[in-house]
């Protein structure tokens, strides 16, 4: 006799209550809920924002309410079927992260990022730089990435031990007190000098759903300046210093000077890509070589060198090109 199939019912998590721990005060509600519910859906987190079923001290908030020591958070059930636990990062990527730390103190640690792996999970990822640190330091419970780097540019990444340093960092930021700077191959010979790009910048989404930022008037204020290190008959070093953080920057800058950064997949110039790659180049050429910032602990500056990898190296090589370190 043939029985009909019964779905299974779904998982249901019960109500919880939360209370907000001193070192997560002023984090966001959305960016909490996040991490809190790892696994669920992030646009299941902004619906329960929307409709109200999150509440703090008995309130409704908007996702961008910023939590106090002591708020209670009414958390309500979710559901998911048989919603299992996210998968942890492998030891591979664990190992090869760890080994990347080039300097770390009480409050906060710097990773030399390589390239190809994304400073967070999402978009296909499922693991980034700052997954791996939570599983390889479960005795750190309150990592936090401090800025952030395109999947495709490596160096120096900041991540904080502590909320009050993270949010002493994101001052620093947004009060300019933070020295970055970067190692970009660029395109075409240019010796000496600065150029300083001041174009405005805004981002828009493709039909696709990639992230693209373009030159707007009417975009945010943005700044580059481009210092040349070396160059050859076709490729110029340079150091990349944005004084603003906007999405994608230097690429953009670059491309507005007519000097496409080598191997830039989205923004670069096919023939200089093809070009470098018959120079060995098979990534894009960008690095976060330095950042310098004042300590939150002592108030003594904290600089932080990250050396270019042996791919970049052998095609800095193979131009003839020098490079700062």
């Amino acid at each position: 006799m043939k029985t009909d199939k019964v779905a299974p019912l779904p998982f249901r998590d019960p109500v919880r209550e939360v209370r907000v721990e001193v070192e997560r005060a002023g984090q966001r509600i959305d960016n909490f809920l996040i991490l809190l519910l790892k696994g669920l859906p992030r646009s299941r987190v902004y619906q329960m924002l929307r409709r109200g079923e999150v509440r703090v001290n008995g309130r409704r908030i908007k996702q961008h309410y910023r939590l106090c020591a002591g708020d209670l958070l009414r958390i309500p059930p979710s559901f998911g079927l048989g919603r299992p636990q996210p998968q942890a990062p492998s030891a591979s990527l664990l190992e090869r992260i760890e080994t990347c730390v080039i300097y770390e103190d009480a409050g906060l640690l710097v990773v030399n990022k390589p390239s190809g792996i994304a400073v967070h999970g999402g978009s296909g990822r499922r693991h980034g730089v700052i997954e791996a640190l939570r599983a390889s330091r479960p005795n750190q419970p309150h990592l936090e990435l401090v800025h952030r780097l395109d999947r495709d540019t490596s160096g120096a990444l900041v991540v904080a031990k502590k909320r009050s340093v993270l949010k002493q960092l994101h001052a620093n930021l947004r009060e300019g007190r933070v020295d970055k700077r970067y190692l970009a191959l660029l395109r075409g010979s240019w010796r000496n000098g600065t150029k300083t790009v001041r174009t405005p910048l805004t981002k828009n989404v493709v039909r696709s759903g990639e992230r693209v930022v373009r030159a707007d008037p009417g975009g945010k204020p943005a700044e580059t300046k481009f210092l040349s290190v070396d160059t050859c008959s076709d490729a110029t070093l340079c150091e990349a210093i944005p004084t603003t953080g906007r999405t994608h920057q230097i690429r953009v800058h670059a491309v507005e000077i007519g000097h496409h950064v080598a191997g830039d997949p989205k923004y670069g110039n096919r023939e200089f890509n093809r070009l470098m790659r018959h120079r060995g180049l098979h990534r894009m050429f960008l690095h976060a070589s330095q950042i310098g910032f004042s300590s939150p602990a002592t108030d003594g500056l904290i600089h932080v060198v990250a050396p270019l990898d042996e791919h970049l190296l052998g095609v800095l090589d193979n131009l003839g090109l020098r490079t700062l370190f």
